[in-house]
This record gives C-alpha cells, sequence and structure tokens, in this order.
C-alpha cells in the first residue's frame, strides 16, 4: 500500500464509519504537529489504514506562535500531495486551518481577508483552554454576516464549559456548529473532558468528530476510540463528515 506498511503490520481497514477527518496538523513544520515531511507521510499511512479515505489539514493560525498564510499551508499541501503521489497512497489530501479568536483574527475578519474554510463555507475555530474571549459572541456574529459558519474545535476540552453546560446549548441556538475530538471519547485528555464529550453526544450536540492528530500516537489511539462504548453510542447521522 505505501512505503510504511511494514511499521504498522497488517492494513486492514477500521470498521470506520467517518469518511473524511477535518482537523488535524499532518503538515510539517509550521506548527505543533508533524516536524518532516517523512512523518506526515507516517501519519497519512495510519490514516489509510483506520478506513479514511480523505483528510483536511488544519493547521493552527495564531498571530504570536503560528503565523500562517493561506500561501504557506497550500505551499505545504502542495508538498505532501507530490509525496503521497510518489509513495502511492491513495489518501485525497485538502486544507483550511484552525484559527485561534485573537484580536488578529478578529480583525482578520472585519477587513474580509481570505479564511481557509473546508466543507463550502465552514471555518474552523479554537480559544485558550482557559479562558473564554471577551469578544467570542461578537466574532461568531461577525464571522456569520461575512458569509461564515464558525465551528467550534473541542467545545469539550474547554475548562470554561466544565461547569456551565448551558453555554454549549446557547451556542448551538446559534448556529455554532461543535466539533469533537475523537480521543476525548476515551478520557484521552482528562476525565472532565471525557464527561463533557459524554453529555454532548447524550444532547446530540455535535456536527463534526475530528482527530486532532499531530502524531502518529494519537491516530494509533483510534483503535481503543472505534472500540468503545461511547462511539458505538454517536449518531452518526448527524455527523457531517459521515459522508
Amino acid at each position: 500500500m505505501g512505503i510504511f506498511s511494514n511499521l504498522f503490520g497488517s492494513k486492514k481497514a477500521f470498521n470506520n464509519p467517518l469518511k473524511w477527518d477535518m482537523h488535524n496538523h499532518i503538515l510539517f513544520g509550521i506548527d505543533d504537529g508533524s516536524k518532516s515531511l517523512e512523518y506526515s507521510l507516517r501519519m497519512a499511512e495510519m490514516y489509510i489504514s483506520k478506513g479514511y479515505k480523505k483528510i483536511i489539514a488544519t493547521p493552527h493560525i495564531m498571530s504570536d506562535y503560528y503565523p500562517n498564510t493561506p500561501e504557506i499551508i497550500r505551499e505545504r499541501l502542495s508538498m505532501l500531495q507530490m509525496a503521497l503521489k510518489e509513495a502511492s497512497m491513495e489518501l485525497e489530501t485538502g486544507c483550511a486551518a484552525e484559527y485561534y479568536m485573537d484580536e488578529y483574527f478578529l480583525d482578520k475578519v472585519r477587513s474580509g481577508d481570505e479564511l481557509l474554510s473546508f466543507h463550502g463555507n465552514h471555518v474552523l475555530v479554537e480559544t485558550s483552554f482557559m479562558n473564554k474571549p471577551v469578544f467570542f459572541d461578537q466574532l461568531l456574529f461577525e464571522m456569520r454576516t461575512k458569509g461564515f459558519q464558525p465551528v467550534l474545535a473541542h467545545p469539550e476540552r474547554y475548562v470554561y464549559f466544565h461547569g456551565n453546560y448551558q453555554a454549549i446549548e446557547q451556542l448551538v441556538q446559534t448556529g455554532v456548529k461543535l466539533q469533537i475530538n475523537l480521543l476525548s471519547l476515551v478520557g484521552h485528555y482528562s476525565p472532565n473532558v471525557k464527561k463533557l464529550a459524554q453529555w454532548m453526544i447524550k444532547e446530540g450536540h455535535y456536527n463534526f468528530l475530528g482527530t486532532d492528530a499531530h502524531t502518529v500516537d494519537h491516530l494509533e489511539l483510534l483503535q481503543d476510540v472505534m472500540s468503545s462504548k461511547l462511539f458505538d453510542s454517536i449518531d452518526f447521522t448527524r455527523v457531517e463528515n459521515a459522508n
């Protein structure tokens, strides 16, 4: 199947209802994900082994740490696509970004700068894990007025939601879409993160499921995720990347 097949043993595909991954850090050398093209290919091989047909790479765009641009991201994507082709690895790839909700991003939205999106007009956003931005609601509103559909990355990981499930319900009512990290289902981040993810699944407050993979190790853990009771309880008819 690929040049790294011998690293992972049998490549029998998982019974994975997800057809594509819309949150990962497979592009190399531009954020805290893959550090080399070779490592990106190892991640791609692991995706294939888990039954994925397509991935949307979403590098961080964060003004202070990862000042990526659409041009930088597309260049890295092109390099990965060429390497996949040379390795005869069948994995469709595209790119978007994971935008950090800071003043820099607010300015980009207001000025009409290009935002990398997926699934049409969907834009993936994230916040600090500890504190909700003071302009959080305003920024989500302005994104919608510009024609973008906000998708909040891994809300179950934000501590400010852990004691305030009502805030999740309010986001859903305003039309914000929510993406749960698959590793949250097996307590990879913390018991509180798993607890909130479990509640979100029970209440139907989810639109996308993403790996948020930064490493091969993250992708290896999908075996545990896909054999978990919580994964089995998901209604995949409502998951937009299950089609």
